[in-house]
């Protein structure tokens, strides 16, 4: 690490990952900037996982191992309580800015240190990732979701000053532990946002773990939860009818919004974060609506 550089930290939960992590790794290790410690939490994997990290800690001091137990299968709240065991072997480390990477997940070379040269151009970013990119095809191809105003989990930083007014990520029953982080920053006057020229090359479509109908669903549920405005929620499954699996996953996505409602579940949130929520997105309605006319 050059002298002088700007610290960064990471934390990685992965489960069942045997497959990619060792990608992941190699990603991390060839960094221009390597962080001052990297976390990685085996969140209950019963694969090779856990041996093929625990080679890499052995070569590398920066890499530290943490083995949990649980019962089997994904979990959305896993990952953000796993996230919570890894900041914990933080706690004694000098950094400056602090992230997650998934699993899964390979960037390029001088990927964190772009980021954090982000950080150094805008004092009030709290949070910025780059664009996910997917294999389509065999061929990695831009995630039709990216937007810069939305950053992605799967490879972002997060200043640590932001990190701390937030609270860090938090355990949610459906995930989304991301959204969460931004809409928090954003509510404390942070910016945040992702950089298309940035890639985040994804290794595992999202959904592919599971069912991607149960997916869809589960993502209208979390919708639910946050708040969405239904007009919102509306528009962004329409906008969605093109992307896998077509039409039916909007359609799928916006029955799990609804069902929230005939369920009368209970939110999962604060109402201040669902107002600032609702807000931010009537005004993208506006924004848009506007342009038509």
């Amino acid at each position: 690490m050059r002298q002088g550089a700007a610290r960064y930290v990471l934390m990685t939960a992965a489960y069942n990952e045997e497959a990619v992590i060792e990608m992941t790794i190699r990603s991390v290790v060839s960094q221009t900037l390597l962080p001052e410690r990297w976390v990685i939490v085996s969140d209950g994997s019963t694969d090779k996982t856990n041996e093929i990290v625990e080679r890499y800690a052995q070569q590398y001091d920066f890499i530290h191992f943490l083995r949990l137990a649980r019962a089997p299968g994904r979990s959305f709240g896993s990952k953000a309580v796993a996230l919570h065991k890894a900041s914990d072997l933080l706690a004694s480390c000098s950094f400056d800015f602090i992230g997650n990477l998934d699993a899964d997940i390979t960037v390029e070379p001088s990927y964190f240190e772009s980021l954090i040269d982000q950080f150094q151009r805008d004092a009030q970013l709290g949070i910025v990732a780059g664009y996910i990119y997917e294999q389509d095809s065999g061929e990695f191809r831009v995630r039709s979701a990216n937007r810069p105003d939305s950053v992605p989990h799967a490879a972002q930083l997060v200043r640590r000053s932001c990190y701390e007014s937030i609270g860090g990520y938090v355990a949610l029953k459906y995930g989304g532990e991301d959204w969460h982080a931004q809409i928090s920053a954003k509510m404390r006057g942070w910016n945040a946002k992702a950089v298309p020229l940035l890639k985040v090359f994804h290794h595992r479509r999202t959904g592919g773990a599971t069912n991607l109908l149960r997916h869809r669903f589960c993502l209208g549920s979390l919708d639910y939860c946050f708040g969405s405005d239904p007009v919102f929620e509306l528009f962004k499954c329409a906008i969605r009818v093109f992307e896998r699996p077509y039409l039916i996953g909007s359609f799928v996505r916006f029955a799990g919004f609804c069902w929230g409602y005939v369920r009368k579940e209970e939110r999962c949130v604060s109402q201040d974060l669902i107002a600032f929520l609702r807000a931010e997105q009537q005004s993208k309605l506006r924004g848009r609506f506007s342009v038509v006319r």
